[in-house]
């Protein structure tokens, strides 16, 4: 679910005097002898130690404040600086800067695959674990998850942890209530022009004509309602937007190869009958007529979030985007909110659980920090229990600190006041109490944006979801029109994932440990020139004037990246990708 949890707005327009500060001060952990309070609260830290967080995950960049950073003081003494690629203008070029200095930080967190943990270790970066995680009780139970990630690094020892290691099986979707992928619409609006029936993803045009019209003059803000909103900030081998349209239909990329996930089909993403290029023809066709916003081209992923906020957008690419600012608890009372509907042949995409974890993002110890046992006892407070609920609330839907927002009552989890405040009414504005840190609740959460565990696992010791959304209290509370209105339209059922499962438009991608080998050097570079070649045009032909126009540009597209050896990267990417279907396979034959 890269990356990509919820939830996962980008802070992109970070000055250059951020990144040469962040440069500046590489590789310096720095001791306080003023201990604010003196030692943590178990008296095993003595001193307080600011450390540097090295994180491809992170949306934040400086240091962590609020509730979260309360709590880790308390308990390990520590105060956290992250530094954050996504922030500091994107790309590799932070990695590489840190990395030719000798120290990337005192943790790091980054994907593992890709050979990347491999040149990691053999560069010196990163420290064997082996000597300080012999009595780390919750490192200890997840050391097969460990070890399969320390291979990756091709030399003994204990070398990394990854993330979305989870205790459900590899073939159980790993999403709470919806597939991560499914067409999600303002709901509200859709039942007022009759619920039409959609057949094909083409069939959704009209419908939103009719919804766009419908919707004309309700936004919050007084701008124009669009269908469709789209943003760049994502696009990567090709434009991502485009790419949300193709998990509707079960593919997911891996390079130019676009491979349904079930192991049935490998396509080459620029083929003019590949399901890629249907997706822009769809967008091409909403374009023409009318539903995609201008200013799509211009805007990022933050203004698009203020733009559902608003109303201004009816059609979500995730059901998380627009359901997690727009679904508040006064739209929903009045049946207003985004909810997925049915494309009859769909099979969305959903992910499956992981036991032995998600190789590309893992967590890891630097080779030059002061204090690495704090390091390792803070990594395994993050796979605990208390770590899981307290670290991950903004990004995997877990319930935050117990006592804050929730408590036991009568064997089961329940909100607390504070709790049906944060995750039932989304107040953004919350505050905090004093006792628990201050500031917002919003502001406090975890910057580190890393999931230790699976979207839906259980504490081993109680059996509860750490995800309150599977709660019967969050349920209970979350009764409204809006999801009353949803079920009675869908058999009945409370949930996205348990309709389509039962309608057969879901297809599960078995969690595995694949790791996509790394480009050679004459691979890699011929892939950068296609790449920008193919969003780039990709965006030109949403936009095209008309269709000979769009044609022209996908002709001129497929022409131009052959000429640049195309067909080489697809090669590659292909067999990587039958190398993952059977491991795919090997996992739906070890559950049978």
């Amino acid at each position: 679910m890269k990356k990509k949890n919820v939830q996962r707005a980008l802070a992109l327009a970070l000055a250059a005097t951020m990144l040469a500060g962040t440069v500046a001060g590489c590789g310096k952990s720095s001791d306080s002898d003023s201990t604010q309070g003196g030692k943590s609260s178990n008296g095993k830290y003595a001193k307080e130690l600011t450390i540097d967080v090295f994180d491809s995950q992170a949306n934040f960049q400086g240091e962590q404040t609020g509730w979260f950073a309360k709590l880790i003081k308390d308990k390990f003494n520590i105060k956290l600086n992250i530094i954050a690629p996504n922030v500091a203008g994107g790309g590799d070029t932070l990695y590489q800067t840190r990395s030719a200095n000798g120290n990337l930080g005192d943790l790091i967190i980054t994907n593992l695959d890709s050979s990347r943990l491999k040149d990691m270790v053999t560069a010196g970066l990163v420290l064997d674990m082996s000597d300080y995680i012999k009595d780390e009780k919750y490192l200890q139970d997840r050391m097969d998850a460990i070890n399969t990630a320390s291979k990756l690094s091709g030399t003994d020892g204990v070398w990394a942890v990854p993330s979305e290691i989870s205790n459900q099986p590899a073939t159980e979707p790993c999403e709470a209530s919806e597939p991560t992928n499914a067409p999600s619409l303002r709901w509200d609006v859709y039942g007022e022009v009759g619920y039409p029936e959609m057949d094909t993803l083409e069939d959704m045009i009209p419908v939103l004509e009719q919804m766009q019209e419908k919707a004309k003059g309700t936004s919050k803000d007084g701008k124009d309602v669009y269908a469709l909103s789209l943003f760049k900030d994502w696009d990567g081998d090709t434009m991502q937007n485009a790419g949300a349209f193709c998990a509707l239909y079960g593919y997911e990329n891996l390079g130019f190869a676009l491979g349904k996930v079930d192991g049935s089909e490998i396509q080459s993403v620029i083929d003019s009958d590949s399901m890629y290029v249907r997706a822009l023809k769809f967008l091409f066709e909403a374009n023409q007529k009318g539903l995609i916003d201008p200013e799509s081209t211009t805007q990022n992923f933050d203004t698009l979030q203020t733009k559902f906020r608003n109303g201004d957008v009816l059609y979500s690419f995730w059901p998380w985007l627009g359901a997690g600012v727009y679904n508040t608890t006064e739209n929903t009372s009045e049946g207003k909110g985004f909810a997925s509907a049915t494309i009859k042949d769909m099979k969305c995409l959903s992910y499956g659980s992981m036991p032995d974890g998600k190789m590309s993002v893992g967590i890891m110890v630097g080779s030059q920090t002061k204090d690495p046992q704090r390091m390792v006892d803070f990594i395994n407070w993050l796979y605990s229990p208390e770590g899981i609920e307290a670290s991950s609330a903004q990004s995997g839907g877990n319930c935050g600190p117990e006592g804050l927002t929730w408590e036991m009552k009568d064997g089961k989890p329940v909100l607390t006041d504070f709790g049906v405040k944060a995750f039932v009414d989304i107040d953004e504005s919350l505050k905090v109490p004093d006792e628990w840190g201050s500031g917002t609740w919003k502001d406090g959460v975890s910057a580190l944006n890393f999931k230790a565990n699976g979207i839906v696992d259980t504490d081993p010791d109680t059996g509860i979801c750490y995800n309150y959304q599977r709660w019967d209290d969050y349920l209970e509370k979350t009764s409204t029109k809006l999801k009353e209105d949803w079920s009675a339209h869908n058999d009945g059922d409370t949930t996205e994932i348990e309709h389509f499962e039962k309608t057969g438009n879901l297809l599960v991608l078995p969690g595995t440990n694949y790791s996509t080998p790394e480009y050679s050097t004459d691979i890699s570079t011929i892939k950068e020139q296609c790449k920008q070649t193919i969003v780039a045009d990709s965006w030109q032909m949403v936009f095209a004037k008309n269709e000979a126009e769009f044609n022209k540009i996908l002709k001129d597209m497929q022409d131009t990246v052959k000429g640049l050896g195309y067909d080489q990267v697809f090669e590659v990417d292909k067999k990587d990708y039958e190398d993952k279907v059977k491991c795919i396979n090997d996992v739906l034959s070890e559950s049978k």
